[in-house]
């Protein structure tokens, strides 16, 4: 039987949102039977514009065993039902992909195909009215499931958050340091590789500081951002563009003071060539404009943000430049790239945060010891790409279903060639409405169903299985779950006063 030799030392190379994630989550899991080591410097900035997350940000503050009520004072975070896309499909238009359930299934069928015909027979209003998410998002309602909700709909209740990233690098490194992490501040000037017999095998040995320090590891994590020091710097993996598909290449973002009420979903708002973040925090509002220069300059996306913004900016507006894509692999011999380092997908359905935490959670899955074995990369590499690509294709849906014709940038998107496997998911919906998620793939099919007929894609028919219900059936059906909605909404305190009420109890 071969003997395993384990690891001893991990390295994080790079702070910011993905190095004090990747270090708190690994501090706690690993159970400080290793040493991990993060190095950052304070004279490189982090991307860190504030933050829009999903809702398995939840599972991951729950490994962690964070309170969440500390976890909103300390991050300025405010709660998140959705996101609401406006002038996507026509301007003028708007809808929301809301977390959560719709309605009830019902034997072998989901809610959604009985709504389809229903709605194709003009016999029951928009999908929003069977969503407590959906419908308490538009009333600016929220609250928190509780045991007491056990058998009520509101215990259906799904949601996320929106955060400070900057304090929320913080709050998490407060953490990680508590367990043991231990912080080096400094610019990493050289990274050495070993050598085996003369040549080198490639793998990374040690980090140089500018000081003159060296840090030895056996496996390095790269949190270092667009630049990937050593994912892509050191070890030249590749990066496959995927630009043609996803064509906006920067964003100018910007916070400002806040205004008006304080709706508990992100906003995204559709711009003659792309589209404009609004991000409500309890301190601030944060804003972007991603944009594709390509179709309008870097002054004029600046302009169309500054103008639209609802209060006084509290900053001059930074500048991001990004490619859409990923590396050609996520783990080349003993370095994961994490964050901006293993790829970038533009913000639109927040999922920058999540692929951090889906990244670590598969790290631990395939965990190496020292030998590194191919097999275990391989297949940690395979799964992140499949991961990568569909997000990829649900963001490409956004762009590419819209009947938008009034400027070259939408001309383009819409009549862009797409992926194959965007396009089988297309085909699909378009015959009954039916969506297929494949390998539990990220987003659910309700998910995929909401933007595609919030977008105007059409579905032919529905499933025919839903005839088994009578008209009268069907419209008791219906009736009966959008009053139960709408009774849930009513009852639930302003997303204002369920926040206020957390800030208060620390006090």
């Amino acid at each position: 039987m071969n003997k395993q030799t384990p690891l001893k030392n991990i390295v994080i190379a790079g702070g910011g949102t993905a190095g004090w994630m990747a270090a708190a989550a690994l501090s706690r899991l690993l159970k400080n039977k290793f040493h991990i080591r993060l190095v950052e410097s304070d004279e490189i900035s982090t991307v860190g514009v504030g933050e829009s997350t999903i809702p398995m940000i939840r599972l991951f503050n729950n490994v962690l065993g964070i309170n969440e009520d500390e976890f909103m004072r300390e991050t300025k975070a405010t709660f998140k039902l959705g996101i609401e896309f406006a002038d996507w499909g026509r301007v003028g238009e708007r809808y929301m992909h809301g977390f959560g359930k719709f309605g009830q299934d019902l034997a072998t069928v989901d809610f959604f195909q009985y709504w389809l015909k229903a709605h194709q027979a003009g016999q029951a209003p928009d999908l929003e009215h069977y969503s407590i998410n959906r419908m308490a998002a538009r009333a600016s309602k929220f609250i928190r499931p509780n045991a007491e909700m056990a058998n009520s709909p509101l215990a259906d209740i799904v949601y996320a958050f929106h955060l400070d990233a900057g304090l929320y690098a913080r709050y998490l490194r407060k953490y990680a340091e508590a367990h043991g992490v231990v912080r080096t501040e400094g610019r990493i000037v050289e990274v050495r590789q070993r050598m085996e017999g003369g040549p080198t095998d490639g793998f990374i040995e040690s980090l140089v500081m500018e000081n003159g320090t060296t840090i030895e590891g056996d496996l390095f994590l790269d949190c270092t951002g667009f630049r990937g020091l050593l994912i892509e710097q050191t070890l030249n993996t590749g990066f496959e563009d995927w630009g043609h598909w996803l064509p906006c290449d920067r964003a100018w973002a910007v916070p400002c003071e806040l205004s008006g009420d304080l709706p508990p979903f992100t906003r995204a708002s559709a711009r003659p060539a792309g589209w404009q973040w609004r991000i409500g925090l309890q301190h601030r509002t944060g804003n972007g404009h991603v944009f594709a220069s390509r179709f309008m300059s870097d002054d004029e996306a600046a302009a169309i943000l500054m103008a639209s913004l609802d209060g006084a900016p509290l900053a001059d507006p930074k500048l991001l430049r990004f490619t859409a894509g990923k590396r050609n692999k996520a783990w080349n011999k003993n370095v994961v790239a994490l964050g901006l380092s293993s790829g970038f997908l533009e913000p639109l359905e927040s999922t920058s945060i999540h692929l951090i935490q889906s990244t670590l959670s598969r790290l631990v899955s395939f965990f190496p010891d020292t030998g590194f074995h191919q097999a275990d990369i391989d297949e940690f590499n395979r799964q992140s790409d499949f991961e990568m690509e569909r997000i990829r294709d649900f963001i490409i849906l956004h762009y590419h279903a819209t009947e938008r014709s009034d400027t070259p940038f939408w001309d383009h998107c819409r009549s862009m060639d797409i992926p194959e496997t965007l396009r089988r998911k297309l085909d699909l919906y378009k015959a009954h409405g039916r969506v297929v998620r494949e390998n539990n793939e990220l987003f659910t099919e309700i998910g995929w169903q909401q933007v595609m007929h919030g977008q105007g894609v059409q579905a032919a028919g529905y499933h025919p299985l839903v005839d088994l219900l009578d008209g009268k059936e069907l419209a008791d059906f219906l009736g009966n779950i959008e009053r139960v909605v709408g009774k849930c909404v009513n009852v639930m305190p302003s997303h204002k006063e369920f926040i206020a009420a957390i800030v208060a109890a620390r006090r």
